[in-house]
């Protein structure tokens, strides 16, 4: 058995619904049988896939999380937003929008951001006349930003997996969540128009409004906080994560007074169960891309790519292609941990800048989080909203414009991943 038979049989086990930790696992032991490697190879190559700094940022950004769901910081910052841009026609929308990418500054997370904030969203949309179908499409195209702004879970896989800087990694998702959160909130301007959405009937005196902004306040400062101590260079990506979630204990301890040792007991289990699935997947699939080098498929994959051509702008819209295509059938994570490997190599002898590749690569899967059959984010805003998958899918179709157009810009424009790292840690 061979590398390429190794993959196609994993391919073929995702089709065939088996989950993906499951799918490379088994792939990976196929291999090893077929192919008279010793299975202590799993032995060794599985715990040292986990014996990694950066990773430990994980787990503590889904505790951070969920955190943010069960102390009330969630409609705080959901209240908020629309003192800031409910007025406007199609004002919820708007307000989606704004709250995810606020939201994002903290969580690190799509499925956190639909599960944190969606609820809280998508009700209030539909109690102002919204069809619960455009409220969910809203709300799971609003949540691409999250991984995108830091800090991100996904971005800090990429940085262990092909071991480059992570705090730049994270500072350059900055500008682009920006680009991302003026396309949506454009298109949703036009479609607001079209579909005569609502203004928010959202209301406060002055003093009420003194009252919500200075209640929220130490809930906005968490994103400020955690993004000022990685431009400073005060905090690692591991320590933002623990910095955030020091900060919401206190918050909901000793602040908002929402969580108590029952909530945060549960929590904890939560935590724990969806860090066992991710790491799980992260060690699989780092065997799985070490058998892939073992058989040279990056470096045949570089010059099959080189032979096409060697001007990176060519060569990052194939993988845009390519990657669309992967995150409609992957897990993002495991996407990450399977395709850096095998691209990471022929890009960066083009002369593809890491840092951007990482934005790219990222959005191109988050986009992939929206798309069957896989698509993570339609299953959990479906649950949410209690919405069939096809019926956000047909909702959802126009606001793949802004996010494919958003691709393409920060695929044409390095600048725009590359200027903020470079602007905080410059070249000496």
């Amino acid at each position: 058995m061979n590398g390429l038979a190794m993959i196609l049989l994993f391919v073929v086990l995702t089709i065939l619904g088996i989950p993906i930790a499951y799918g490379l696992g088994l792939s990976t032991v196929i291999y090893l049988l077929t192919s008279n490697f010793p299975l202590s190879v799993l032995a060794h190559r599985l715990p040292n896939a986990l014996n990694s700094f950066p990773l430990v940022a994980v787990p503590i950004f889904i505790y951070a999380g969920c955190l943010m769901n069960t102390t009330g910081i969630t409609d705080r910052l959901f209240r908020t937003a629309r003192l800031m841009v409910g007025r406007r026609k199609g004002g919820l929308a708007h307000v989606n929008i704004i709250a995810s990418l606020i939201f994002s500054g903290i969580s690190g997370a799509a499925l956190a951001d639909i599960g944190g904030l969606g609820k809280i969203e998508i009700k209030a949309m539909k109690n102002q006349g919204y069809d619960t179908g455009d409220a969910a499409a809203i709300t799971a195209a609003s949540a691409t930003i999250g991984p995108i702004f830091p800090p991100s879970i996904p971005i800090i896989i990429f940085a262990s997996v092909a071991e480059v800087s992570g705090v730049k990694l994270l500072i350059a998702g900055v500008v682009p969540a920006l680009v991302i959160t003026g396309l949506l909130m454009l298109v949703v301007t036009i479609i607001a128009n079209i579909k005569q959405f609502p203004r928010d009937t959202f209301r406060l005196s002055r003093k009420e409004i003194i009252k919500t902004v200075f209640n929220a306040l130490p809930a906005l400062l968490t994103p400020v906080l955690l993004a000022g101590g990685l431009l400073s260079g005060w905090f690692s990506p591991t320590e933002v994560a623990t910095v955030t979630v020091a900060y919401s204990l206190f918050l909901g301890f000793f602040v908002y007074r929402e969580l108590n040792f029952k909530n945060f007991i549960q929590m904890t289990k939560e935590t724990i169960y969806s860090t066992a699935q991710i790491l799980m997947v992260v060690a699989c699939a780092s065997v799985f891309a070490w058998i892939l080098t073992v058989e040279q498929i990056p470096a045949v994959l570089a010059k099959f790519l080189l032979g096409i051509s060697k001007d990176p702008v060519v060569l990052l819209l194939l993988i845009n292609v390519l990657l669309l295509f992967i995150g409609m059938i992957m897990d993002t994570i495991a996407a990450i941990l399977v395709v850096t490997p095998i691209i990471y190599p022929a890009l960066k002898m083009a002369g593809v800048d890491p840092i951007h590749l990482g934005i790219v690569v990222v959005f191109n899967l988050m986009i992939g989080l929206l798309t069957p059959p896989i698509g993570m984010s339609l299953y959990m805003v479906s649950v949410v909203s209690e919405q069939p998958i096809e019926k956000i899918i047909r909702k959802l179709l126009p606001y793949f414009i802004p996010l494919v157009v958003a691709l393409l810009i920060i695929t044409l424009f390095p600048i725009l991943t590359t200027w903020l790292p470079n602007l905080v840690f410059p070249k000496r």
